[in-house]
């Protein structure tokens, strides 16, 4: 899986549970500002995810830093990376 499609599939996740529209989910998006998703939310986002690609992330300290969309796509990248390199 490319980072590309990676992104993608982040984005098609987020933007069908949470029923956000495309022109929003930028990089640069705030979670909390532009995405307009609270603390629950984020739980959600985090099951989310999981169910996306098939890997554990809830107690993740990374998970805690999150503040924009970017910001989950490059932890979501570092985690497949990291388990595809694992033996």
């Amino acid at each position: 899986m490319t980072e590309q499609e990676i992104i993608e599939l982040v984005n098609s996740s987020l933007a069908e549970e949470f029923e956000l529209a495309s022109e929003v989910m930028l990089p640069e998006a705030g979670i909390y500002e532009e995405l307009e998703l609270d603390s629950l939310d984020m739980v959600d986002m985090v099951i989310v995810l999981e169910n996306a690609f098939g890997f554990k992330i809830r107690e993740e300290q990374a998970v805690r830093e999150i503040r924009t969309l970017g910001d989950i796509h490059r932890f979501v990248i570092e985690k497949k990376a990291a388990l595809d390199a694992a033996p």
